[in-house]
């Protein structure tokens, strides 16, 4: 009789989802929406309970380094950090397209990007952007799905995001639409319509654009 995946073992012992987020770093509602996407592998037990084997949150850590970008994330002062934007693309191609016409901004823009939905909850979970841009159609993600989560967990609240797609209000609307604070841009969306956004988040903040001052 073979043994449950979720027998306890000494080796390599089951964690509740609140040890698995002080070993990564990160919230717990964090892990809960990875576990949820399936970027981090768990399973119940008898109980109900959800349980991550040890070995599968030291592989996400050593993937990603999480706990590595957590401490670093600690130490830096946040009153004049600049806008964080987290760009999730659904090719690489289309990544360094959004990242050409933020790139001149100035240093009042940090810019970090994602070429697939996987690697982007890994950034989301690393640290919480100011901006999200975000493809809606990707292979391994469900967009909606994604940013439906994301709208019903705290920590995300103050997040504004903007959503590239190609299908058309009334197939939003099909899909149950999108939270209120998602600002829809429909493909084909020139890569300055993005820029235009950052933009007007900029000037909403009350940060200027220093054009033209190397980041």
């Amino acid at each position: 009789m073979s043994r449950p995946h979720f027998a306890q073992d000494p080796v390599d012992p089951l964690l509740t989802t609140r040890e698995a987020a002080v070993r990564l770093g990160v919230s717990l509602r964090t892990v809960q929406l990875w576990v949820e996407a399936g970027t981090l592998p768990a399973g119940r037990t008898p109980g109900g309970h959800r349980r991550i084997r040890l070995s599968a949150v030291e592989a996400l850590a050593q993937r990603s380094g999480l706990r590595a970008a957590a401490q670093s994330a600690s130490s830096l002062p946040t009153g004049d950090a600049p806008l964080d934007v987290l760009l999730v693309a659904a090719t690489v191609d289309q990544l360094q397209i959004w990242r050409e016409a933020l790139q001149s901004l100035g240093p009042n823009v940090s810019v970090r990007g994602a070429n697939n939905g996987y690697t982007g909850l890994l950034q989301l979970g690393r640290q919480v952007p100011d901006l999200l841009v975000t493809d809606l159609a990707m292979p391994d993600i469900d967009g909606y799905a994604m940013l439906l989560t994301l709208s019903s967990l705290q920590e995300y609240t103050s997040m504004r995001v903007l959503a590239i797609t190609a299908q058309s209000p009334q197939q939003i609307a099909e899909r149950g639409g999108l939270p209120d604070r998602v600002r829809v841009l429909h493909q084909p969306a020139p890569a300055m319509a993005v820029r235009t956004w950052v933009e007007g988040e900029l000037g909403r903040r009350g940060r200027p654009i220093l054009v033209g001052v190397p980041t």
